[in-house]
């Protein structure tokens, strides 16, 4: 006790002094031998920092930090497990062209007039028959689908015919071709390329067209109720934060914006000089967005951003010389983003961190077969008793495959591992479109994974009764003529009205025959009475 007293004075009496007197202190220590915890401990206080200081001097501390997630390696799914045989569409639209939830996998595939997709059980894995059934009810080529959150049986796609259509899948896939939508949704004038589903609301479907249009879907009623009408050029990308209280977008106009959208009204926005911008994801709740784009060089580069002020960004770090998109996906769970570049057959991972250096790089997947495009399976469809922490289905379309990588942490306990499964965004909406409409924000109701736990959804997707409507125009109905933009729109427009003249022809010949056949019955009858009476 009286050491530990002794030493605190004098570790009291040599903090007292100033620097200069410290080092006469540590030097007379040296010259005598005298080596004490207090003059140790001066020793080190008066060393430089070895670390990257804001005047943009070299560090010398290693940038190396420990995270549970450095070993995270991805493993491809076994022959098996693949999904072979599949024709993926060629479109060149800068999209995934793949959906994935719980129960089904969903692919945009080529097709002879008019556009399509393929909906698989994800369980049902294999090579595919070449009659499958598909969703076949566009009149364009498909350009986007997404299942809905809280129900897995709803997807959601959009098309070149200018329209958005919801289906409902059912039970076990699809037996026959479908054609018949729950929800056809028309309010753009030019080919819609991009859906999205609100994050915590059960009815609202956002949509963004070439016509430089968001529309915001309620579909309690199957109507339009807002449009944000706030951008100069093609919108490239979309994203919410965690309640959807705010939306991001990248624009062709080279602008990053942040709206509110139930008002439209821009909250921030950024015009991207040396960083063009193609994608753009929202980091949970951390206040920050991630870009991925296009550097003055033309390297592919990465960005990221304070959401409250888009001045400048905070971090831009370039990430190699191909020309392929850079896909963005973020984990907010583990804090983990995924860069996937299209063409190419590389995932990086990084993780992301509220303090300098914020963006980690931890390690890369490679692949020799290029991606078209990658979907990601939900968290609480993930393989809990093996680490999986997340899994893409990658599109190969050279060879007509879909193949599932699963990213793992390795783990020798096989107990369910909390650090790195915290409570989730579950199945269950937070809210309806009505409260959502009404300017209610909440955040995701959450589930936990352990022991494989689902909340039973007890919803069910109702879809309004609503008679068609019209819009005539000296006797032409403008929701069905929709004026041709391209050469093969108009090519399009014009075999659809001769299948339709063709249709109505047959259509009349077999009334007309029936009109004979009634005549016919009818004399008989008059004939036949008056010789009973």
């Amino acid at each position: 006790m009286r050491e530990k007293e002794a030493e605190q004075t004098q570790a009291a009496c040599f903090h007292s002094k100033g620097k200069e007197g410290r080092e006469e202190e540590i030097l007379a220590a040296r010259v005598e031998g005298r080596v004490d915890v207090c003059s140790l401990k001066a020793e080190a206080a008066l060393r430089p920092k070895c670390h990257r200081e804001d005047t943009g001097k070299m560090s010398w501390r290693p940038t190396y930090r420990s995270s549970k997630f450095r070993n995270v390696y991805g493993k491809v799914g076994n022959r098996e497990h693949c999904y072979d045989g599949i024709p993926i569409t060629k479109n060149v639209h800068d999209n995934h062209f793949c959906a994935v939830n719980s129960k089904f996998l969903a692919v945009v595939t080529e097709s002879a007039g008019g556009g399509s997709f393929i909906v698989i059980p994800v369980s049902q894995s294999g090579r595919l028959d070449s009659h499958y059934p598909k969703v076949c009810g566009h009149q364009g080529n498909v350009l986007d689908i997404k299942w809905n959150p809280f129900f897995e049986n709803i997807i959601a796609s959009c098309s070149e015919d200018t329209s958005v259509r919801v289906w409902e899948i059912p039970e076990g896939g699809l037996r026959r071709n479908m054609t018949e939508a729950v929800l056809e949704l028309y309010g753009h004038s030019r080919r819609v390329g991009l859906i999205e589903w609100h994050p915590t609301s059960s009815g609202i479907l956002f949509s963004a067209g070439y016509d430089y249009k968001i529309l915001i879907w309620n579909l309690e009623i199957g109507e339009p109720v807002k449009m944000i009408d706030c951008h100069t050029d093609v919108i490239l990308s979309m994203s919410f934060n965690t309640d959807g209280s705010l939306l991001a977008t990248s624009c062709k106009d080279k602008k990053l914006r942040v709206i509110e959208p139930r008002s439209g009204r821009v909250l921030q926005q950024a015009s991207c000089k040396n960083h063009r911008v193609n994608r753009v994801v929202f980091l949970g709740n951390m206040k920050r967005l991630l870009t991925t784009g296009v550097s003055r060089w033309n390297t592919r580069q990465i960005a990221l951003w304070d959401q409250e002020d888009l001045s400048m960004p905070i971090v831009e770090e370039d990430i190699d010389g191909l020309s392929g998109l850079l896909f963005p996906f973020y984990d907010a769970d583990t804090h983990m983003l995924y860069l996937a570049g299209k063409g190419d057959g590389n995932i990086r991972y990084f993780e992301i961190t509220s303090e300098k250096p914020y963006i980690q790089y931890l390690m890369e997947f490679r692949s020799p077969a290029p991606q078209k495009g990658l979907g990601v399976m939900p968290k609480h469809g993930l393989d809990v008793a093996a680490c999986e922490v997340f899994r893409f289905y990658k599109l190969v379309t050279l060879k007509g495959l879909i193949e599932p990588i699963s990213m793992i942490v390795p783990r020798r306990s096989d107990t369910y591992q909390e650090d790195i499964y915290p409570m989730t965004a579950g199945t269950e909406p937070a809210l309806s479109a009505s409260e959502w409409l009404s300017g209610i924000d909440r955040d995701p109701v959450l589930m936990s994974l352990k022991d494989g736990y689902h909340r039973p959804n007890q919803l069910v997707f109702k879809a309004p009764v609503k008679e068609k409507k019209s819009v005539v125009v000296n006797g032409i109905d403008l929701l069905e003529n929709v004026p041709p933009r391209t050469e093969n729109e108009l090519l399009r427009m014009f075999f659809r009205q001769q299948d339709e003249l063709r249709r109505l022809k047959e259509e009349l010949t077999t009334k007309d025959v029936r009109i004979r056949q009634l005549e016919l019955e009818l004399n008989n009858l008059k004939n036949v009475s008056p010789n009973n009476v």
